[in-house]
């Protein structure tokens, strides 16, 4: 295949769906992963896509860096609020259950009954002070590098911890969802986030309809790589029906 129809092909996969792996591209086109890494680096040059962690967006599809903690606390919150009520309700009494950072995150524990008893691991010091106010609440904090803003823990320290945890459940935030997987913005989270769905009998994403088609940097899982959607409305067709092929399912809160 010729280097300029390589290229019509990966600007057209990526039209179709907003991201695409070096693996995929290497599947499609017939050609060596290094190729493909060299005809993404040149398109990006010409500015027809942005090359990130482990593949390609489209350059409308990539959001470059994540907003302060205390602005996104006010997007949406209405809509957070209801995603966090709707995951408090899936948590049973007696489990343990891992919170991720993040506001909606934030939102989940702040929805835990007061007379809740379990245990609750977080790497966000924000949802352990949130849940050390129920009496019969064990909170397990992961240690690590602190970031300021979300209050969020880590680095190998962290990864640990959470490899080492059996959690019953695990709510793991998004900075975006697409037919593609889960992303985030932050390189030293994500290997947090892979511990915690790695190590959970049940996994849910908790994401809010703002984040639906958004491309973080960082590639956390793709649409396998977790059971559950927790969100605030229908998703997109496409997916939705990528979310159903990996076996997944999707719930709405009211």
């Amino acid at each position: 295949m010729l280097p300029v129809e390589r290229h019509r092909r990966i600007v057209a996969e990526l039209s179709r769906l907003k991201f695409v792996t070096t693996d995929d591209l290497t599947a499609l086109l017939g050609v060596s992963s290094e190729t493909v890494r060299r005809d993404l680096a040149l398109l990006e040059r010409r500015g027809e896509l942005t090359r990130v962690h482990g593949g390609a967006t489209s350059p409308e599809g990539l959001v470059g860096e994540e907003a302060p903690f205390s602005e996104r606390s006010g997007a949406m919150a209405e809509e957070k609020r209801a995603i966090g009520r709707l995951a408090a309700t899936l948590i049973e009494p007696g489990q343990t259950v891992i919170i991720d950072v993040g506001t909606t995150a934030l939102e989940v524990a702040r929805s835990l009954p007061d007379d809740h008893v379990g245990v609750i691991a977080t790497p966000s010091l924000l949802v352990a002070a949130e849940v050390s106010t129920r009496p019969r609440v064990e909170v397990l904090v992961s240690g690590g590098r602190l970031r300021a803003g979300d209050l969020a823990c880590s680095n190998a320290h962290t990864v640990e911890f959470f490899t080492n945890l059996r959690a019953d459940a695990a709510f793991v935030g998004s900075g975006g969802i697409a037919p593609y997987g889960l992303t985030d913005f932050h390189l030293d989270e994500v290997a947090t986030k892979r511990a915690m769905l790695a190590n959970a009998s049940h996994r849910y994403v908790l994401a809010d309809s703002g984040k639906f088609g958004r491309t973080a940097a960082h590639r956390v899982c793709d649409l396998s790589g977790f059971d559950t959607l927790l969100t605030d409305q229908a998703c997109p067709e496409e997916l939705h029906a990528g979310i159903s092929r990996a076996k997944g399912t999707v719930i709405v809160a009211a």
